[in-house]
């Protein structure tokens, strides 16, 4: 649109009017398309080639070696040129970067990336929605939604479900927990929480399921005792009879149970809580009930093995996440809920963003569901992955993952150089390097030290836990690429590193280790 009497000049294709055009240049714009072209196919072949060119997935750097790297840089006074930037990169954070995609990456939940997940990542970045609210996000929003309702009908939560994509497990459990909080007071008929009605508010949860639920109820302002773990069994399962007795306990200490946390895929190993019969025990108590499936929702594609979550489907909230089990890059993770209507507790209006006239007009704001206000396109990535690729074949990598994880718990229970806890129905595997003679104190100590050689070595990364009090070693397998002789070999250096640490100790003298 002109003003009355103003004369609109044409500028050449691309020209930039004005002292500010060299700032302009590096805006993505229609004017600076080939430049955009350019620098990512640079940027794309960088990291192509490094990725190709690993031959292990760590470098072994230490933070004293790369932090007066990174800490010398003068970010007032910049390169000016990408493939320099690029080169600097490359020094700083490319040769040393830890590589999922490596198969000897044994260690945390980080799985290796699909290609369509990477190509939503590059189109939801260049494009930049903000799924806060419809006139940000448009297709986004319906898109968002759609993978939301293809969710929650592969659990079964039924047609009154809903839910929101977020950050992460830590933040979909915050979320589960804010809603359970404020439920179970609208249930006892208080309007508005104070500290001494939030003081009589308990969580069960499993002795082994995730610290968030912990953090999730500190920043709720429920005090430290306001989370209560239940004992596991012999395979690191809930207890269902110390649950009951524990909702018992609290009822006739006047306590409330706002909440109980079930895990489908304990962070360390693998367990996946009895669904049914926690459900069983919620219902009967009026209790929410939450599942934190943020490892195990692979499963909900899995060709083979959809029953071991069979009754997730009678859960209040689940915590999914994609960046785990469905090969997405981080971060890609939901929250959903049988009842839509609870969603509300995480609602607030603001005039100038979501006004509460949006809702009468049935405009879809995701913004009225979530705990943030600006928030990515990441359910780009996941559609782009089902489109592309199809729920089968994730589900597929995903079983391969758990087959090689039990021919781990094979070779270790095989070797004598070794102890291992409970076979998962996952793919994590709880271990370590247990000799004849030596005394627990030296054990501990042989198997820290074995898994930081390792890391720095860098030949080669597995992840660590305390189990019943004694240090373990845990292989986390997320990589169809990892073979058994990967394992195999992986096995033989930690044993090489902890035999070592505990010759040279029994010696008494340390030398050099051994490669």
């Amino acid at each position: 649109m002109s003003l009355p009497g103003a004369t609109v000049q044409a500028l050449p294709t691309g020209a930039l009017p004005g002292p500010a055009a060299t700032e302009r240049a590096h805006l993505f714009t229609a004017g600076s398309v080939a430049h955009y072209r350019r620098v990512l196919a640079d940027g794309i072949d960088r990291v192509a080639d490094r990725v190709a060119a690993t031959d292990r997935p760590f470098t072994g750097v230490t933070p004293q070696d790369l932090a007066p790297r990174i800490a010398g840089i003068d970010l007032d006074r910049p390169l000016g040129d990408a493939g320099a930037a690029l080169d600097e990169l490359h020094d700083v954070y490319l040769r040393d970067a830890v590589y999922f995609h490596h198969p000897r990456y044994l260690a945390h939940l980080n799985c290796p990336v699909v290609i369509p997940a990477l190509l939503g990542e590059a189109v939801l970045s260049a494009v930049n929605s903000s799924m806060d609210t419809w006139d940000q996000s448009a297709g986004g929003t319906l898109i968002e939604r759609r993978l939301i309702d293809w969710t929650v009908d592969r659990i079964g939560l039924g047609p009154a479900a809903d839910g929101v994509f977020s950050s992460g497990g830590t933040q979909s459990n915050l979320q589960a927990m804010l809603l359970a909080r404020e439920e179970a007071l609208a249930r006892a008929g208080i309007g508005q929480s104070r500290p001494e009605t939030l003081s009589g508010l308990r969580i069960l949860t499993s002795a082994a399921g995730h610290f968030s639920v912990q953090k999730a109820a500190k920043l709720l302002g429920l005090g430290p005792e306001a989370v209560i773990t239940v004992g596991t069994d012999a395979d690191r399962r809930m207890r269902t009879d110390e649950l009951a007795r524990e909702i018992d306990r609290c009822r006739r200490a006047g306590l409330r149970v706002m909440a109980v946390v079930a895990t489908a895929g304990t962070t360390d190993f693998g367990s996946i809580d009895p669904l049914p019969a926690i459900a069983d025990s919620c219902a009967a108590a009026g209790v929410w009930l939450h599942v934190d499936a943020a490892y195990g929702c692979g499963l909900l594609v899995s060709p083979t093995r959809r029953h071991l979550l069979d009754g997730i489907e009678r859960a209040d909230s689940v915590t999914v996440d994609y960046h785990k089990s469905f090969f997405q890059p981080v971060s890609s993770s939901a929250l959903v809920v049988r009842d839509r209507r609870v969603l509300r507790h995480a609602t607030w209006h603001a005039d100038y963003l979501n006004p509460a006239r949006a809702v009468e007009q049935r405009i879809p704001n995701q913004v009225d569901k979530s705990l943030q206000t600006t928030r990515r396109f990441d359910a780009l990535k996941l559609w782009l992955t089902l489109r592309i690729m199809g729920p089968d074949a994730v589900g597929a990598l995903f079983d391969e993952v758990v087959d090689r994880a039990d021919a781990a718990w094979q070779l270790l229970a095989e070797d004598p150089r070794f102890e291992v806890v409970t076979r998962s129905p996952l793919s994590t595997v709880v271990f370590r390097y247990l000799p004849a003679g030596p005394g627990r104190q030296l054990v501990d100590e042989a198997n820290l030290y074995a898994r930081e050689a390792l890391a720095t070595s860098g030949a080669a990364l597995v992840a660590g836990t305390t189990v019943d009090g004694a240090h373990h070693l845990k292989f986390t397998l997320l990589n169809p690429e990892t073979t058994e002789d990967d394992i195999a070999q992986v096995l033989d250096l930690l044993a090489e590193h902890a035999g070592w640490y505990l010759r040279t100790r029994t010696a008494g003298e340390l030398s050099c280790p051994v490669g």
